[in-house]
């Protein structure tokens, strides 16, 4: 029982790092919506990892290694592949076809994702709020615009223009490492006042998500950015 208990979170991790391997090669193979389904499986399982590993009293410097190192994948290599993937699919209007390693730089986001998962390793301060925009967020981010726009073809004004998409890329792995403070669903406090963003934030995106369906998932990520950035001297 010891056994399971201290390795359920551990397992639970795991299985985030599998379906974001497999969600990896779907992407390749052009099955977006089986991508889909394994980055929210992914999701659902590093919240409950953590929350397990709490609930079970089993927390270990092991489980937050593992964490880290599945998110590597899950919201780092992954959003970087999606971007690569675009930029490899485009014909270049803006800039020289001679550069061909253009779409190389998909993956200065799954740089920037690996600096951010280890300065949250290191940052004690983190605790209730993020400092920079969350990996899985700026992953939910930049596939849910790309899904939107290979379903429907909105969003095709940054899809099918290199250098707008380039721009996104650089702004996408900024705002990974950048000192804006993030909501962080964790509360500090059950006093309403202290709750505010938290509650701007859930109000606003399931609003979003009923207006805007499927193509409302990214914008939420934006909402999600804007409300924090109007709600920065409360985030403490």
């Amino acid at each position: 029982m010891n056994f399971i208990k201290n390795n359920l979170a551990n397992a639970f991790t795991l299985g985030n790092l599998f379906s974001g391997c497999v969600g990896i090669v779907h992407l390749f193979s052009g099955d977006y919506q089986t991508t889909a389904i394994c980055i929210i499986i992914s999701l659902v399982l590093d919240f409950f990892d953590g929350f397990i590993a709490r609930a079970m009293n089993s927390s270990s410097n092991l489980g937050g290694q593992l964490d880290s190192l599945a998110d590597m994948v899950s919201f780092g290599f992954l959003p970087g592949l999606t971007i690569f993937v675009a930029l490899e699919r485009l014909t270049y209007s803006g800039l020289p076809e001679f550069i061909p390693w253009i779409k190389y730089l998909g993956f200065l986001v799954t740089l920037f994702s690996c600096l951010r998962l280890a300065i949250f390793n290191l940052d004690e301060e983190q605790k209730f709020y993020f400092k920079g925009l969350n990996t899985p967020s700026n992953t939910i981010l930049i596939f849910g615009l790309f899904y939107a726009y290979k379903e429907s073809g909105n969003f095709s004004f940054l899809f099918e223009n290199e250098i707008y998409l380039l721009i996104f890329t650089v702004i996408s792995s900024w705002l990974l490492v950048s000192p804006i403070k993030m909501i962080a669903m964790k509360f500090k406090s059950k006093q309403l006042k202290d709750n505010y963003p938290k509650l701007a934030l859930l109000i606003g995106g399931i609003l979003i998500l009923l207006i805007f369906k499927t193509t409302g998932i990214p914008l939420v990520i934006i909402y999600y950015i804007l409300i924090s950035l109007i709600f920065q001297k409360q985030l403490k």
